[in-house]
């Protein structure tokens, strides 16, 4: 069992950056797979980036490629967004979500492949 808050979130402009941690409590961090996903007003969840637990396989949804990095602590057990160059299409709630093990290529960015998810932190770009 694994339970997740972000944090970071905030109001920015067009061209604005940046920065959510996901800090996870329980056993085991490093054997997770961890997972942003955004969802905006009226919208279904979307996929954001996804990163395994040794920081090797890394995937991005187009939207978000060259602007956005993702990366992970294990002794802190704390997953980070970097967001760069943010767009008033980027303003959502961001969630973390976690997936203990290995998720092949093909469903890392399933949101129904993740067990465990956070309650979100509001994202919001003026233009």
């Amino acid at each position: 069992q694994v339970r997740l808050v972000e944090s970071g979130g905030g109001l920015v402009q067009a061209g604005g950056s940046l920065r959510l941690s996901c800090l996870a409590s329980g056993r085991d961090f490093e054997t997770y797979t961890m997972a942003w996903f955004r969802q905006a007003p009226g919208k279904e969840r979307e996929f954001v980036s996804t990163i395994s637990w040794s920081g090797v396989h890394i995937d991005y949804a187009d939207s978000v490629k060259g602007r956005f990095t993702i990366s992970r602590d294990n002794a802190r057990n704390t997953v980070f967004l970097q967001m760069n160059t943010l767009k008033p299409e980027d303003t959502a709630v961001y969630h973390c979500a976690a997936h203990r093990g290995l998720l092949v290529a093909d469903v890392r960015a399933m949101a129904s492949k993740y067990a465990y998810w956070g309650q979100g932190t509001q994202v919001t770009v003026s233009s």
